[in-house]
């Protein structure tokens, strides 16, 4: 695949990632966890402060203990980070064929050529076969099965404007969003880069100018 944030000069696709959020929110987020990222974090990739405010107050969030002891819920806030669906990892394997759903934060970085390998797993499934054990048939995971079912289906995210939601759109702009969650930094660090990069080259051509200039004295002396 050609994403925009590969390569020295790579840069992130910012309404790829907020539609990609969607799609994490609507799909995604009912059986994976994002325990490293905050609400606030979405105002990196363009959400404003009033959308990350009423984003987070779109969830409860428990909190406490109060003056009595005890644990409440109360409306999310953007410093709260994003909220698991389940409670335990027993919770999480029983509601997903003894499998326990991995936490996405960092799941780009966690596997090889992240990017791809998650698209390729996203879009790969096969027609949603799956065997007696309601293991689903999909060539690019490790045994060529596993616990998830096929996540997404045609039309199954309202995108606003002309795109899509095509199962390949869906999978390419949850990937984008994903890749920000697990390196944040990358616009930052490849900018640092070219900096650092520009100034070997300019240091590099002063010391070859200024050795050739002691050199030729010396060579003229002889």
């Amino acid at each position: 695949m050609d994403w925009k944030f590969d390569g020295i000069t790579g840069s992130f696709d910012r309404e790829s990632i907020q539609r990609g959020y969607k799609v994490y929110k609507e799909v995604c987020a009912a059986c994976h966890s994002m325990n490293r990222i905050a609400f606030r974090n979405l105002q990196d990739v363009g959400f404003s402060e009033e959308d990350v405010k009423q984003i987070a107050s779109s969830y409860q969030v428990k909190d406490g203990p109060n003056d009595l002891g005890e644990m409440f819920d109360r409306p999310g806030v953007p410093s709260d980070y994003f909220i698991a669906p389940f409670d335990t990892k027993e919770a999480a394997a029983a509601s997903n064929n003894g499998a326990v759903p991995p936490d996405l934060s960092l799941i780009i970085k966690a596997r090889h050529d992240g990017a791809n390998y998650v698209y390729s797993l996203l879009t790969g499934y096969q027609n949603g076969e799956h065997d007696e054990n309601d293991l689903y048939f999909n060539p690019y995971f490790s045994t060529g099965r596993l616990a998830m079912a096929p996540p997404l289906s045609e039309g199954m995210v309202e995108y606003d404007g002309a795109r899509q939601a095509t199962v390949e759109n869906m999978a390419y702009d949850v990937i984008n969003f994903l890749q920000w969650a697990a390196e944040p930094e990358l616009e930052r660090r490849h900018k640092l880069g070219l900096k650092v990069v520009a100034y070997f080259i300019i240091l590099t051509v002063f010391f070859v100018l200024t050795n050739n200039r002691i050199w030729s004295k010396l060579y003229k002396k002889k």
